[in-house]
């Protein structure tokens, strides 16, 4: 199908039959790396597989189950507050998704890539980036300062539209008056929806997501899809429309016919946040992506990390100490499983909520939530390729009309007199638009070639046959369950509440607990979890 896909691209893009079908063979020269983390130990415990004997048996005052933003976020907070008994059990992937990699001196990200200016109410991530040196003063001020080499510089995004290139990524040039009037109507209407306050007194729209407006309002628009809401105000404009659907499936794994109309236009309306030394709105970011900042939380930290994966979590009375949690965990070496036991006072859960639900024992029943499925793939350029005139590169890269998400270039905050001779193009795909289930079985079944006919798309649509001969390694991360999917009715979920409201010896964080994976939602609940663990 994929080759079929392929060809039919080719034709359509003028090349002849000859050239379309050498070029796709030549591919095959390339075979793509291809990482699954969290695979194999994720089957495993699904599976049930037996398990020996624990073979040691550790004690901490806190446990954190999971190395990710919500866990480093936790470890971070704790340390700061002068708690330094806690262990980490690392999970099945380290840094989870904001893992990065390195190719020689250049890094990449292998999940998440930027973070947006943060507003006042996202105190939390503004402290964080104030003790890493991000912001370099005023973080509690309306505007801070930030560091200028984190601060995404221009050119920030183009979109290739109808075979050209054009700033930003709602489509302008060649678009009908008729559809520009609409594009001002619905960004003037959410410039209304942003500073909107609920009958509760909240913002209608803001980060973190538990802090905006419970209110009627705001809950009927959780009773609706986005697409829905869309139609009802209107907007019927084809260029507004893709760029909709691409801004939800950008976020949020699916498009807006999927997602909640409340999460839609929290995309639009809960972000804005300013700088003394940047526009409202404005992106940080970095070679290796979110990994800057994971590694950043590590080294304040320092927490005591253990390489594994918990199986099961159980609570016990009159343990010794108080440390009456235990938890049975394994690391498979080599495919062989070994085991251990840790206790603790307290135990953060910062892992997935399917996950979490099958290690906690006895977890309140939990909503069963739809991840979507992603793919990230990190091409190494041995040189760049010849751009289209008048079409300077950008960091975010995106085409109009296809499956994927566009591309970023890891070395566009490396101002130098001359571009690096290398650098690394890293493109994104959600597998939208087919039942995730489905999608997951094709990732693990698809052949390398497949994937690499997918992950290039993009890429080849924006640079044709020239493309391959500036690739000298693909590497390709599947993430199988990368982020909750916000569907209707997702705000009122009775037992994601449940969970968040916890406050006894086990502690959930993660950012399925907001119903969608972002920065500032799983680091929002690695800091209230901290909070609540360092109360005796």
């Amino acid at each position: 199908m994929l080759r079929r896909s392929f060809l039919a691209w080719a034709v359509a893009s003028g090349a002849t039959a000859a050239a379309s079908v050498a070029g796709y063979l030549r591919w095959r020269e390339i075979t793509p790396v291809v990482h699954a983390p969290g695979r194999d130990a994720g089957h495993f415990l699904r599976d049930r597989k037996p398990l020996p004997a624990p073979s040691q048996s550790l004690s901490t005052d806190v446990l954190i189950l999971g190395s990710g933003v919500a866990g480093l976020t936790a470890a971070w907070k704790m340390r700061k507050e002068g708690q330094d008994d806690f262990l980490m059990l690392d999970g099945p992937e380290p840094y989870g998704n904001a893992a990065g990699g390195q190719h020689g001196s250049l890094a990449y990200p292998t999940g998440a890539h930027y973070l947006p200016l943060p507003t006042e109410d996202c105190f939390h991530v503004r402290e964080l980036l104030a003790d890493l040196g991000v912001i370099v003063r005023g973080a509690d001020a309306p505007k801070p300062t930030y560091d200028e080499r984190f601060v995404l510089h221009g050119p920030e995004d183009r979109l290739l539209y109808k075979g050209a290139w054009q700033e930003g990524v709602l489509p302008h040039e060649g678009v009908p008056a008729q559809e520009l009037a609409e594009h001002q109507r619905f960004f003037a209407q959410i410039d209304v929806l942003r500073a909107a306050v609920g009958a509760d007194g909240r913002r209608r729209f803001t980060f973190p997501s538990e802090r905006s407006s419970m209110d009627a309002a705001a809950a009927r628009l959780d009773t609706m899809h986005f697409g829905a809401w869309v139609a009802q105000q209107g907007y019927r404009a084809p260029s507004l429309l893709w760029y909709l659907d691409y801004c939800c499936r950008d976020d949020y794994g699916a498009g807006m016919n999927d997602v909640s109309a409340w999460a839609g236009l929290h995309y639009f309306c809960g972000r804005g946040g300013v700088a003394e030394n940047a526009e409202q709105g404005a992106w940080l970011t970095w070679p290796e992506g979110l990994q800057a900042l994971a590694s950043g939380m590590e080294r304040l930290a320092r927490p005591r990390r253990l390489a594994g994966s918990a199986v099961r979590l159980r609570t016990m009375a009159g343990a010794a100490r108080g440390r009456n949690t235990e938890v049975l965990c394994f690391a498979l070496e080599h495919g062989v499983a070994r085991t251990f036991t840790i206790r603790a006072r307290r135990v953060i859960c910062a892992m997935p909520l399917h996950v979490a639900a099958r290690v906690v024992e006895n977890m309140p029943d939990v909503h069963r939530q739809i991840h979507a499925p992603w793919m990230v793939a990190n091409f190494l350029m041995k040189r760049f390729p010849h751009e289209l005139p008048d079409a300077p590169l950008a960091w975010d890269n995106v085409v109009h009309g296809t499956q994927g998400l566009g591309y970023v270039v890891s070395t566009h905050q490396d101002i130098r007199v001359a571009p690096p001779e290398k650098t690394v193009f890293t493109s994104y795909v959600a597998l939208s638009g087919r039942d995730p289930r489905e999608a997951r079985k094709w990732m693990m079944t698809a052949s390398g070639e497949e994937l690499l006919a997918l992950a290039s798309e993009d890429l080849r649509a924006a640079y044709g046959m020239q493309f391959e001969s500036c690739v000298e390694r693909v590497d390709i991360t599947l993430r199988g369950h990368a982020m909750a999917v916000p569907r209707p009715g997702f705000r009122s979920d009775a037992s994601l509440r449940a969970l968040r409201e916890m406050d006894g010896p086990v502690l959930f964080a993660h950012s399925d607990l907001s119903g969608f994976s972002v920065f500032e939602e799983a680091s929002w609940w690695g800091y209230r979890a901290a909070q609540r663990a360092l109360r005796g």
